[in-house]
């Protein structure tokens, strides 16, 4: 509930939905009883502005070695999958823990943004995937900070991501942090909004040293952008009561 008494609750749209999700609503009411909703909600398509879009290229077009590119052998694959299993454990987890924050969330760093979330990317001539997170400018040794309080949930190195953290910050929202010369925390670690957690790398599939911000709802993918948003109530001031 925000400053003006109005309920608010996340929902993730996945990323590949066409026109409109089908969303379900459980109310649980004070007397015990239970009311469910069952609404169709509008996808709110945006095009994405990229570099290459501005030249009238439809996807972002970006090189990097050709270990990213090519078909990954068996091990590897095994690798890529079981990496990506251990993302959506944190998000599934995050649904378990109440949440643990109370400030609107903020971005990780001051910088530029030199990839918005959902640009398409191609790697080496080769159209692979949406952007699943937000780029931001940065270079080794520049400091990554935590978005909002939350608990370090994984450290680990990625084949794709490189250096990685993730935060648990409760509420089913977890925030992803890629490509870091180091991560400065451990898992377990409860971090405040702001506290630095890494530093700025170009481990994993990258074209140089950046930060990728991404999010997740449980197992979800969606734009932490949009974090920042609607958390934003947070901080406006309660009207005085006549």
């Amino acid at each position: 509930m925000d400053s003006t008494g109005t309920e608010r609750a996340f929902g993730a749209v996945p990323l590949e939905a066409t026109d409109s999700v089908v969303a379900r609503v459980v109310l649980h009411l004070a007397s015990g009883a239970a009311d469910s909703l069952r609404l169709a909600i509008v996808v709110p398509h945006r095009v994405i502005a990229t570099a290459t879009a501005a030249r009238g290229g439809p996807a972002r077009r970006l090189r990097v070695s050709k270990v990213f590119t090519t078909r990954p052998d068996s091990l590897t694959q095994a690798r890529i999958e079981r990496e990506n299993a251990e993302a959506r454990a944190v998000g599934r987890h995050a649904h378990q823990t109440a949440e643990l924050w109370t400030q609107p969330f903020i971005r990780p760093r001051a910088s530029r943004v030199t990839s918005p979330f959902g640009s398409g990317r191609v790697f080496n001539g080769r159209l692979t995937s949406s952007h699943g997170g937000v780029d931001f400018a940065g270079q080794p040794g520049d400091p990554v900070r935590a978005a909002n309080r939350g608990v370090v949930a994984l450290v680990d190195n990625f084949f794709l991501a490189g250096n990685v953290v993730y935060l648990n910050h409760g509420g089913g929202v977890v925030t992803g942090y890629f490509h870091l010369t180091q991560a400065t925390v451990a898992v377990g670690d409860t971090v405040e909004r702001g506290q630095e957690i890494g530093i700025v790398g170009a481990t994993g599939r990258v074209t140089g040293p950046h930060l990728h911000w991404s999010a997740r709802y449980g197992e979800h993918t969606f734009d932490p952008m949009g974090l920042i948003e609607l958390t934003s109530a947070l901080e406006r001031p309660r009207r005085a009561r006549r």
